[in-house]
């Protein structure tokens, strides 16, 4: 067997037709060794491609003892705990990085990234949304929701109480991972698939999908649309919005450069490069026409704003007499409360 993109045993839930509502990997691999994926080849019947196998308890005992045997006794260990799953199992393999096909497959991809192992952009993820269906989060887990009215029915006539947290097809990230290093005061506004890297606190207010995150060290009290990557140092503030691929950003990919600060109520629909600032109140799209100045606050210039894209040291701000929106370079280092992300 050649190398492989990535590999994961995995436990989930199935409606009742057998279908899958979600997965959870323990223990994602990227790019296992050729001698791993030899092991499944051997014991489960595993001839090539991308593929999600089912996996029943009864053969976890000698799969779990082939992994240990063969040199890989973390992942046999986790083998071995299969064995006494009362849920469905599945051993999900990737080949090849190219759109998921199967609802396991895409679920590996999502945890990929919240696992740290790629980075948003660095996966494919064309075709994810049909393979995920709708579902009930609930506290009894996920719920198909078509066999959510009667689930209902049944635990009100058993005395409990069943509470729905959420309708989507996206399952929160902390259920299923928690990266080191960071603070999220709302789990509820991380979805799986997020990326968020070491020193990142996402505060009440604050939002990441999945396709998307920070570098490290960032307080994010605002919106991280999907596909949208923050560079380290960069602040968020209160309320602000990135304009991700889904909401109107077409083909352009937004993304803020290092040592940024977008803020109060602000947002970008422009890729931010290294040490910029947007003011508060201020929302920086493509096409809005955009005064240059010079260090006296001279205008010496009007341009779109996608024009100055990705450029660094530029600070957005709106004339207060005028309105006019203006550009200029900043010159003030935006340095962040180092107080904030000493306990994470």
């Amino acid at each position: 067997m050649s190398d492989h993109f990535s590999l994961a045993l995995g436990i989930g839930t199935q409606n009742m037709a057998g279908d899958w509502l979600e997965v959870f990997y323990p223990q994602p691999l990227l790019n296992p060794s050729a001698a791993l994926v030899a092991i499944f080849a051997d014991q489960l019947g595993y001839r090539g491609g991308n593929q999600a196998l089912d996996l029943r308890p009864d053969q976890c005992a000698a799969l779990g003892k082939a992994l240990t045997d063969g040199g890989f006794a973390e992942l046999g260990a986790l083998a071995d705990q299969f064995q006494h799953s009362t849920r469905p199992l599945v051993v999900t393999l990737l080949e090849t990085d190219e759109a998921p096909t199967t609802t396991p497959g895409a679920y590996l991809k999502l945890h990929l990234l919240s696992h740290r192992l790629v980075r948003p952009h660095e996966v494919v993820l064309a075709g994810l949304f049909p393979l995920l269906p709708n579902v009930a989060w609930t506290n009894q887990g996920a719920i198909d929701i078509h066999e959510l009215p009667q689930r209902q029915l049944q635990a009100r006539l058993r005395g409990e109480d069943l509470q729905v947290h959420s309708v989507d097809k996206f399952p929160i990230m902390t259920n299923y991972v928690v990266p080191t290093g960071i603070r999220i005061a709302d789990t509820a506004r991380v979805r799986l698939g997020a990326y968020l890297g070491e020193g990142t606190t996402v505060m009440h207010e604050g939002f990441i999908n999945f396709n998307a995150g920070t570098a490290g060290t960032s307080m994010v009290e605002g919106r991280i649309s999907a596909g949208v990557f923050v560079g380290k140092g960069s602040d968020l503030g209160g309320g602000c919005s990135t304009m991700g691929t889904l909401s109107g950003g077409g083909n352009i990919v937004i993304s803020v450069g290092e040592g940024c600060l977008i803020g109060a109520n602000a947002g970008i629909g422009i890729p931010l490069g290294d040490r910029c600032t947007v003011e508060a109140g201020l929302y920086i799209t493509a096409g809005l026409k955009v005064a240059l100045l010079d260090e006296a606050d001279n205008q010496v210039g009007i341009v779109k704003a996608r024009e100055l894209a990705g450029q660094p040291d530029l600070l957005f701000r709106r004339n207060s007499q005028t309105g006019a929106i203006e550009c200029k370079t900043n010159k003030s280092a935006i340095a962040l409360n180092e107080m904030l992300h000493a306990h994470n």
